[in-house]
């Protein structure tokens, strides 16, 4: 699949537009600051001079949903949530609880006198970090939802991935109303005259990635109004009491549950689990549990096999491997003669630094609260497997207190919703104007 360069710095637009996604040209290959430049101003003209309502932009999600489900796109990591994410069903009611009831036709909240509407900030640029192959596609959705238009660095590793889900848009948007709203652009990270040029051309920025890059992108000249949003690097973990763990009857599929949640993007996500608490409980053996996860764990890696390992990744499991058995002598390890998946069982409630790749912490304590009490603002998602509701309720509230913006089921680790690290995705990048009539009869 290739990359084009392009004649004139502006995209193309409307129906050119759905003709650069047919014929593989949707991704413009970035060499000159002017390049982006002038495609922010056909952007900025196009979200003052039109409006996409909020009907025409669910209809393409929806039917986008439906196009997503091909083939060809079922091993890319994301693409059963990212299908779930444009359902109709599932962006109205974010809709309603972030921008308000009339957010779906776009008319005013009225309270008394005073209406209150949701507006686009203009052009939002997106910085996707390039270790989630949905995210370029995932970040830009929130930022139409809320009327803007859209300026997106794809990061090399993910064009084609990227390409071919606009592909998929395409086919959805006849009319080319939503594609026409979207700049994608191809460019080095090392560019800092492209960086500076695209982040001084937007009025907001949802800015994703590990520390270093989200300091980098945080430093570009952004306008002194512009908003952003960033969704820098987190950690994630799961919780087990011993009557969920312990109960040989239902243990089968919580396993399959925390399967799933760490093959799902490798375990690269900030939402991927990297350890699992399990609650000492009488009459219960970790070490039984652990082979009932491995099972699952070979079960999942039958139907989901890595097609390929970085050699780095491969030295990092087999080293922690090695040290793992090496620390103590009570600590135990499961795990085949690849570096496909790795289970380490030992005790202790401090998380160790995550290996990733498939790799899978599973360390007991006497009380989970010992495990909680040590979060901080890093964890970002908790899974829970808890049997006694009120224990879970106090759990909850202990992590929430301690940094923790999502608490969620197990299996459920990485089902995208708003809000997301704390903050409302879609109202994020929108501005809330607030009308108070100037005659006493007149109506909003």
């Amino acid at each position: 699949m290739r990359q084009s360069g392009v004649d004139s710095p502006s995209a193309p637009n409307g129906a050119g537009m759905r003709e650069a996604l047919l014929t593989n040209e949707v991704i413009q290959t970035v060499e000159a600051p002017d390049d982006l430049t002038s495609a922010s101003q056909r952007l900025h003209e196009l979200v003052v001079e039109s409006e996409l309502t909020t009907e025409t932009m669910l209809q393409v999600f929806d039917r986008w949903a439906n196009a997503l489900a091909d083939r060809e796109l079922s091993n890319i990591p994301g693409v059963t949530f990212l299908r779930l994410w444009l359902r109709r069903g599932n962006l109205e009611p974010i809709l309603r609880r972030e921008l308000g009831d009339g957010s779906l036709n776009r008319q005013w909240s009225v309270g008394g006198s005073t209406g209150v509407r949701a507006f686009p900030l203009g052009v939002v640029g997106h910085w996707p970090a390039s270790n989630v192959e949905i995210q370029p596609v995932l970040s830009l959705t929130c930022a139409l939802l809320g009327g803007n238009c859209c300026m997106v660095r794809v990061p090399t590793r993910l064009v084609e991935i990227t390409q071919m889900l606009m592909e998929r848009l395409s086919i959805a948007d006849d009319s080319g109303a939503v594609t026409e709203r979207v700049y994608l652009a191809s460019f080095d990270h090392s560019r800092k005259d492209l960086q500076e040029a695209m982040s001084r051309n937007v009025d907001g920025a949802m800015i994703w990635g590990g520390a270093e890059a989200v300091s980098g992108i945080r430093s570009l000249p952004f306008p002194h109004w512009a908003r952003l949003l960033v969704l820098g690097p987190r950690v994630s973990a799961a919780v087990m009491d011993a009557g969920t763990w312990g109960n040989r009857d239902t243990r089968r599929s919580w396993c399959q549950r925390i399967a799933r949640d760490v093959w799902q993007f490798d375990q690269q996500a900030c939402s991927s689990p990297q350890t699992l608490f399990l609650e000492r409980g009488e009459g219960c053996d970790a070490a039984d549990f652990v082979e009932d996860l491995k099972h699952a764990f070979e079960e999942e890696n039958r139907h989901h096999p890595r097609q390929a390992i970085e050699p780095g990744m491969a030295s990092a499991i087999c080293t922690t491997r090695a040290l793992w058995l090496l620390a103590d002598e009570n600590n135990r390890a499961s795990f085949p003669a690849t570096p496909d998946w790795t289970l380490l069982l030992g005790s202790g409630s401090k998380m160790p630094d995550p290996t990733q790749g498939r790799t899978l912490t599973v360390l007991v304590v006497n009380d989970l609260m010992e495990a909680v009490s040590q979060f901080d603002g890093t964890l970002q998602t908790l899974g829970l497997g808890i049997s006694d509701g009120r224990k879970e309720a106090m759990l909850a509230e202990a992590a929430a207190r301690r940094g923790v913006d999502r608490i969620v089921k197990l299996g459920r680790m990485h089902v995208f919703s708003s809000p997301w690290d704390g903050a409302d995705l879609i109202r994020s990048m929108t501005r809330m104007v607030r009308y108070v009539p100037s005659a006493e009869q007149a109506k909003v």
